[in-house]
C-alpha cells in the first residue's frame, strides 16, 4: 500500500492496528482514537473569516472552497455515523453521503424531536448505509422503510448530547461526526460532548449572517477557556483542530491508562 494514497491511509486507519502513514496522520491521526474513552466525537463547522456559516439569506454554498469541502468528505469517510439537527437536514435536504473521496458510507443520523423530517429527504435515500431518526419518546413519525427510530426522553422539547452519542454508541458506532447545523454542533460544544473541533475558515467575509457557534455568553473575556490547537493549511482554507478531550464527559467504556 502508497501512505500516500488516501484510500490506503483510510483502510490502515479504520484497522487501528498499523502506524498512521504520515502523509494524513497529523489532520486525522487524533481521530484515530479516543482519550477519555472508547468513543471519538469530533464537531466539524465552515465559516468564514468573520465567523460566518450563511449569508442573511441562508445561503451557504459554498463558504469553503474545493479542499475544504474534501476534507469534510473524508472526515465522513472516517467515521460510523455522521450527525445532523433536524434544522439542517430541512433547510440543506443534505445527502450527508461521501463523494468526494474514497471510502466507505457512514450511517447517517438525523436528531429530529417531534419527526418533522419528511420520508423524501435525501439523507433517508437507501444506498444501503444505515439510516436512523432520533426522536423523542411519544414522537409521530412516518420514516421510509429501513430507517430505524431511535426514542429518548426529552427535556423542554431537547434531545441530551450525552443521550444521544450513549444510543449510537449502543448501536455499535464508536466515531462520530456532529456536522451540524450551527445550534447542534453548539449543544454538543457546551455538553461537553466533542473530543475535537475542525472549524474550517474560509478566506472570505461575508459581514452579516448566521454564525458559526452560538455558545452562552461570558461577562470577562479571560473566563474564556483555551484550548491546545493545531493549524493546517487545506487548499485556500485553513483548519483550526481543536483539542477538547479535557472538557470531556465520560460517555463510553473508560480508557485504561498505561
Amino acid at each position: 500500500m502508497s501512505p500516500d494514497r488516501w484510500e490506503d491511509f483510510g483502510n490502515i486507519f479504520r484497522g487501528g492496528h498499523q502506524p498512521l502513514p504520515h502523509a494524513w496522520a497529523d489532520v486525522f491521526g487524533p481521530l484515530c482514537k479516543g482519550t477519555v474513552d472508547d468513543l471519538v466525537i469530533v464537531g466539524q463547522i465552515g465559516q468564514s473569516l468573520d465567523g460566518r456559516i450563511a449569508t442573511e439569506s441562508g445561503h451557504s454554498k459554498y463558504i469553503n472552497g474545493p479542499a475544504g469541502l474534501v476534507h469534510l468528505h473524508r472526515l465522513r469517510a472516517l467515521v460510523d455515523a455522521v450527525v445532523v439537527g433536524v434544522g439542517t437536514a430541512i433547510a440543506d435536504d443534505p445527502l450527508l453521503t461521501v463523494r468526494r473521496c474514497a471510502g466507505p458510507q457512514p450511517a447517517r443520523v438525523v436528531i429530529d424531536p417531534k419527526g418533522r423530517l419528511g420520508p423524501s429527504a435525501r439523507m433517508f435515500a437507501d444506498n444501503g448505509a444505515r439510516r436512523l431518526q432520533i426522536v423523542e419518546q411519544g414522537a409521530c413519525c412516518a420514516p421510509p422503510s429501513g430507517v430505524e427510530i431511535l426514542a429518548l426522553p426529552a427535556c423542554d422539547g431537547q434531545l441530551a448530547p450525552s443521550a444521544i452519542l450513549a444510543a449510537l454508541a449502543g448501536c455499535g458506532m464508536r466515531r462520530i461526526l456532529i456536522e451540524g447545523g450551527a445550534n447542534t454542533v453548539s449543544r454538543f460544544l457546551s455538553a461537553g460532548c466533542l473530543d475535537r473541533l475542525h472549524v474550517m475558515v474560509a478566506p472570505i467575509i461575508l459581514g452579516s449572517g448566521g454564525p458559526g457557534l452560538a455558545l452562552p455568553s461570558l461577562e470577562r473575556a479571560d473566563q474564556a477557556q483555551r484550548m491546545p490547537m493545531r493549524v493546517h493549511k487545506v487548499g485556500d482554507d485553513v483548519l483550526f483542530d481543536c483539542d477538547l478531550s479535557a472538557q470531556r464527559v465520560a460517555l463510553g467504556i473508560a480508557r485504561k491508562s498505561t
